[in-house]
């Protein structure tokens, strides 16, 4: 638990004397009736705890003479612990976690105005839970008519990942072997997608079959719901329905990754349904791969964010004049954002313990910020060709993207996610080379 520590004595030098923070977990969400969605927990809050428990509050008062760590949680309780698992209760936050002190956060409301004497400012972030709103402003009124004869409460609110989104934005060596983990896991449910691909098989198989291996590698979740698009569904950015069939001479973009320790990673690939490009596949496939490894190029510490996105802008207009899609100068397409049409997204986002990741893009300048070592992003480029454009017939719902996971280091580009397949040849080696084994 030393790393947690270590970020909340971060988070605390960062807030200053005069400042308190409170941060909730996740609640535990209802699917409906008497059954609930797999609980994951608020990002920020397992940045700074570790604690995957629901029904928990973490407050940081560094202003207060010893208690700087306090966190409210569900007691151990013997009944609920048969039905649903062992709890950390209160001993287990101060012997395991490293709270100075914890209640039950059925005492959330009687205790937190005393911990908010003294300060005045809290960073807290309004507008995601109303009853936790209802306890958070009542405290805030109470420490105010305590201190009304002297003394300080807040006067000012904050948004506490200000700060925290800043923190995760550069990465540790821990959590970057995190990623590591469920970049593997993420190859193996790749890879063994690509051999089970064949004409006549569903979206939702070749879905089944990537993220079992997810699981049997390791890693505890998807990351996302998984895109597994064949044919023209490749098109539809967001698209993961997963239901249709995927047919012979289509190609399937697989949108998709695991996650390991709440730690994400986040992976494109398409391939040939029947194992071979065709012509006006391959060429668009090209741009794109071509497109991705110049972006990636630019993924090096003190370039702009923007770098890289403007790398594989000019390849893919390139590529798309040189194969007759689009018509004029390189220049003149890219300032009057032409490309849109067959691109119409960003190059990539940060990913972390999100999958698009906390953290700014662009300065208080409103310039884009600067790379740093230690910063990880995705590179997704990718080509769209709209059933509803006017171009020739045999381009219509080609969608190809190929994305992957970078760190920006001290020198070259270190690729978290390289080890998956993606050069054409490799593909159409691999592709359809394990028949589908049904159950």
């Amino acid at each position: 638990m030393n790393i947690y520590a270590e970020r909340r004595a971060a988070f605390c030098r960062s807030l200053g004397a005069d400042a308190v923070a409170v941060i909730p977990s996740a609640r535990q969400a209802s699917r409906n009736a008497d059954t609930e969605y797999e609980f994951r927990q608020n990002s920020d809050f397992y940045y700074l705890t570790g604690l995957k428990e629901p029904e928990a509050v973490l407050v940081l008062a560094p202003n207060r003479e010893k208690e700087h760590a306090i966190m409210f949680l569900r007691p151990r309780d013997r009944s609920a612990e048969i039905w649903n698992g062992k709890r950390v209760g209160l001993e287990g936050a101060v012997a395991e976690y490293g709270m100075d002190v914890a209640f039950p956060i059925d005492e959330l409301a009687a205790k937190l105005a005393d911990y908010l004497v003294g300060a005045t400012t809290l960073h807290y972030g309004i507008g995601n839970d109303d009853r936790l709103d209802r306890i958070v402003l009542d405290a805030v009124k109470g420490a105010r008519y305590t201190v009304r004869r002297g003394g300080k409460a807040p006067q000012s609110f904050l948004e506490p990942g200000t700060i925290v989104h800043e923190m995760r934005l550069r990465k540790t060596p821990p959590e970057l072997e995190a990623m590591r983990r469920a970049a593997a896991a993420t190859r193996a449910g790749h890879e063994a997608g690509m051999r089970a691909t064949r004409p006549g098989m569903w979206e939702y198989e070749l879905e089944a079959i990537i993220e079992q291996q997810y699981k049997l590698a390791g890693a505890q979740d998807t990351a996302y719901s998984s895109i597994v698009a064949g044919g023209a569904n490749a098109t539809t950015l967001h698209y993961n329905t997963n239901r249709e069939q995927l047919r012979d001479g289509d190609l399937v973009l697989i949108d998709s990754g695991a996650e390991f320790d709440l730690y994400a990673c986040d992976v494109t690939r398409t391939w040939p349904v029947n194992g071979k490009f065709s012509a006006e596949q391959r060429a668009i496939y090209d741009i794109v791969l071509r497109a991705q490894k110049a972006g990636i190029d630019q993924v090096r510490s003190g370039r702009s964010y923007n770098a890289y996105h403007e790398a594989a802008v000019r390849v893919i207009t390139e590529g798309l004049i040189d194969v007759g899609l689009l018509k004029g100068s390189v220049d003149a397409l890219v300032v009057e954002n032409k490309f849109f049409d067959f691109y119409p997204h960003r190059t990539g986002h940060w990913i972390g313990l999100d999958v698009h990741d906390a953290g700014r893009y662009r300065n208080a300048d409103d310039a884009y910020r600067a790379l740093e070592p230690g910063m990880v992003m995705t590179v997704e480029p990718g080509i769209y060709v709209q059933t509803d454009l006017d171009v020739p017939e045999r381009w219509k719902g080609i969608g190809v993207r190929i994305e992957d996971d970078v760190l920006c280091t001290p020198g070259e580009p270190d690729v978290l996610t390289a080890a998956i397949p993606k050069e054409a040849g490799e593909l159409e080696a691999i592709v359809g080379s394990e028949g589908l084994v049904r159950v």
